[in-house]
């Protein structure tokens, strides 16, 4: 995972968003719920995870909603795929609470994961902050996502977790990841600027090579760390 690339932010205020969802239905709901807020804009839809790669690569919008269970290449594949190229940030929503697939899909790089039964400001507020490079973890399953992730024995990494590239500040800021801190909480709680928090944030995962918030939290915790 090291030199993960950055998904740049939103364009002009809009999120673009590409769908992946094997059902029709689905996308054609979640298209109405997402299109009716204005600021976002359904720029592509894939039935399967191949074709959301390439939609992706072809589009580069800002976020794609990916579920799991796709015919072909699933979602895990889907996300490692998009994550490795930098075409977008991904936000993985599915009906499955907690389970490999999920656990697989944030070691790829997942941004984000939302259940299909979350209502839609939910699901806009989501798209909007994983967009801006924010992670989202819905909050029924975040403690049981990290202690399942901390118990399964693969994929763990190889060797102790290596902090030492990090300055003392960036270790604090590390520690709000692990709690799952917004950047504007992490702002709070250091008494720094949200840009000096995003700028911190940012240079965290590049050092420790990975793509999302969320992985960086799972680092945290493999290495012990708990909120200053």
């Amino acid at each position: 995972m090291n030199g993960a690339a950055q998904v740049q932010a939103p364009r002009d205020g809009v999120v673009r968003v590409v769908l992946a969802d094997d059902h029709a239905a689905v996308r054609a709901g979640l298209r109405s719920l997402l299109q009716a807020r204005g600021d976002v804009v359904v720029v592509g839809e894939a039935a399967d995870g191949a074709s959301a790669v390439a939609q992706c690569r072809a589009l580069r919008p800002d976020v794609v909603v990916m579920d799991l269970r796709m015919p072909g290449t699933d979602g895990i594949a889907a996300t490692r795929a998009v994550v490795q190229d930098a075409s977008a940030q991904v936000l993985v929503l599915t009906t499955f609470d907690v389970d490999d697939l999920v656990l697989g899909a944030l070691r790829a790089g997942a941004a984000g994961y939302l259940l299909k039964t979350a209502g839609a400001d939910e699901l806009v507020a989501a798209v909007r902050t994983v967009a801006a490079g924010e992670g989202v973890v819905t909050p029924e399953v975040t403690r049981t996502l990290l202690t399942a992730f901390a118990t399964t024995p693969e994929p763990r990494r190889p060797a102790p977790v290596d902090l030492s590239e990090l300055t003392a500040r960036e270790v604090d800021v590390l520690r709000c990841l692990a709690e799952g801190a917004s950047n504007a909480e992490i702002a709070a709680r250091l008494v720094i600027s949200p840009l000096t928090a995003k700028t911190h944030v940012s240079r965290v995962l590049a050092k420790l090579g990975v793509a999302s918030r969320v992985q960086a939290a799972f680092v945290a915790r493999d290495a012990g760390l708990t909120a200053p």
